[in-house]
């Protein structure tokens, strides 16, 4: 990979890889970039960019071979091996995301879940026991977890994350509203959901407004 990767780029890869999860599951061995592209949700020629920058390119007449495809994807995201997660916080979110099977089958299984909450502490949610937060540094250190998961109040969040980042842990992902103060080394994304929704509500009262004459369509990055 001899050109830098950039960020939009690495956010539509999860896509790809999605989409060509199922064509593999469906014994698809080559797809053009055109049908790559409609199923993910993008033009061709950004598809074509976003895989060039990956040092991928198709054949002429054929396209791409969906497993060779998945194959590097897999490996650029490294979601070819196992990267073992804490998820901070036992309450709806917490648990829901415990429960979630598709963690586990993309490379992230869910290995340890921690509270403060004396009423969850100990009980088990997934087949996992609750650990108390008091003993979070000490379990995340032993237990080599890459990926931390704060799906706390916001009040413990950066308590949280010095924690996991003292234990070494250097990927978090954080479901509170505030950002967080970790190390350059620190990678971290944040989750939003109220964004998320305003966003989604920006679109679709933008659409209706076009339906309706009113509007005009946003262009294509």
């Amino acid at each position: 990979m001899d050109q830098p990767v950039s960020e939009a780029t690495v956010g539509r890869l999860p896509a790809y890889l999605r989409s060509l999860v199922e064509l593999a599951g469906r014994d698809v061995a080559s797809v053009s970039s055109g049908h790559l592209a409609k199923l993910v949700g993008v033009n061709p020629a950004t598809l074509r960019r976003d895989l060039s920058s990956l040092g991928i390119t198709g054949t002429r007449g054929v396209g791409y071979d969906v497993k060779y495809l998945l194959f590097e994807i897999s490996v650029v995201l490294g979601v070819n091996q196992e990267w073992a997660v804490a998820v901070v916080g036992a309450g709806n979110l917490g648990r829901a995301l415990a429960n979630y099977q598709g963690l586990a089958s993309r490379g992230f299984p869910i290995k340890v879940l921690f509270d403060i909450d004396e009423e969850l502490v100990g009980t088990t949610i997934a087949g996992l026991t609750v650990q108390h937060g008091d003993r979070l540094s000490e379990v995340v250190a032993g237990m080599g977890i890459t990926v931390g998961v704060i799906a706390t109040s916001v009040e413990a969040a950066q308590s949280v994350a010095d924690q996991l980042v003292a234990s070494g842990v250097t990927s978090i992902l954080n479901f509170t509203a505030d950002p967080l103060d970790v190390p350059d080394h620190v990678v971290v994304r944040r989750v939003d959901l109220a964004t998320e929704l305003q966003i989604l509500s920006f679109y679709h009262q933008r659409d209706t407004a076009v339906s309706g004459g009113a509007g005009v369509p946003l262009g294509e990055d």
